[in-house]
C-alpha cells in the first residue's frame, strides 16, 4: 500500500552511491520504494538496484530484506519519539493543552513522514528479536505513558482510569485517525472537518473528566482479566507490527 501522493508505478533510481555510504544508500532506497509501492512491493535485490548496486552488494550491512526494513523503522521510531517529546515538551502549560499538540504531532508525523509511519507499523517487522527497534519503540510509547500519567493525575480519583488505558486510548485514537484521514494517498477517507481537530476533541473531553463535569464519577477500573489483556496490549505495542 503506498502513501505518497505520487501516483507513478515506478520511482527513478537515484545515482549510484558514494564509497562509504552503501548502507544509508540503501535506507534511502528503502523510504522511496515504501513510498511508491509499499512496505511489501519490493524485494532485497529490488532495493540494491534502485541504490545502484549489485545484488550481492547490500549483504555487506544487511542479513536481508527484514533487516534493512528494521533499519529503515528504527530510524523512524527515533524521530518519531523526539516529534512526541517536542510537542509534550514536559506537559506545559498544562497536561491537556500539551496533549492537544501531542495528538497533532502524531498525525504530522504520519503525513510528513509517510514511509517511515509505514515502515514502522505495517512491514509487520518482529521487534523482538531486534533489541534496538524494541527500545525504540518503547521510548516513543513512554511519551504517551507520560502524557496519560499526567492527565489521570488531574481527574477525581474515583474516577480515575488506569493510565496505561489512557495511554493505549491515546495511541489506538492517534493511530486510527493518521491511517484513515491523515495519510497522503487516495486511501484518506473523507472527513467534515479537519484530521488535525480530532485530538482536540478527545483532549476535551479528558479534560471534562479531569474537571468533574461528566456528570456522576463512574469508575473505569478493570477487572483482574482485563488488566491482564492491558498488559498484554502495552507488551504489543512495542512492535511495529501493531496496528
Amino acid at each position: 500500500m503506498s502513501w505518497r501522493k505520487d501516483k507513478s508505478d515506478e520511482a527513478d533510481p537515484p545515482r549510484g552511491y558514494h564509497h562509504g555510504n552503501l548502507r544509508e544508500a540503501l535506507i534511502r532506497a528503502a523510504l522511496e520504494l515504501i513510498a511508491t509501492k509499499g512496505t511489501a512491493g519490493f524485494t532485497f535485490a529490488e532495493a540494491a538496484r534502485f541504490a545502484g548496486v549489485s545484488p550481492a552488494a547490500p549483504y555487506r550491512h544487511f542479513r536481508d530484506r527484514d533487516e534493512l526494513m528494521a533499519s529503515v523503522a528504527l530510524r523512524g521510531f527515533e524521530q518519531f519519539e523526539a516529534a512526541l517529546a517536542r510537542a509534550w515538551d514536559g506537559g506545559r502549560p498544562d497536561a491537556f493543552t500539551a496533549l492537544d499538540r501531542l495528538g497533532k504531532a502524531y498525525l504530522e508525523f504520519a503525513r510528513a513522514k509517510p514511509a517511515f509511519y509505514s515502515a514502522m507499523f505495517e512491514a509487520g517487522v518482529t521487534a523482538g528479536a531486534n533489541p534496538p527497534l524494541r527500545d525504540a519503540g518503547e521510548r516513543a510509547f513512554a511519551v504517551l505513558r507520560g502524557a496519560a500519567d499526567a492527565i489521570c493525575a488531574a481527574m477525581p480519583a474515583v474516577a480515575r482510569p488506569p493510565a496505561l488505558m489512557v495511554a493505549l486510548h491515546i495511541w489506538a485514537m492517534a493511530h486510527g485517525v493518521a491511517s484513515l484521514f491523515g495519510r497522503a494517498d487516495g486511501a484518506q477517507r473523507a472527513l467534515p472537518m479537519s484530521p488535525w481537530e480530532l485530538p482536540g476533541g478527545a483532549s476535551a473531553g479528558l479534560f471534562a473528566r479531569a474537571r468533574g463535569q461528566c456528570g456522576a464519577a463512574v469508575s473505569m477500573r478493570p477487572s483482574r482479566s482485563k488488566i491482564a489483556a492491558l498488559n498484554h496490549m502495552r507488551d504489543l505495542t512495542t512492535a511495529p507490527t501493531m496496528k
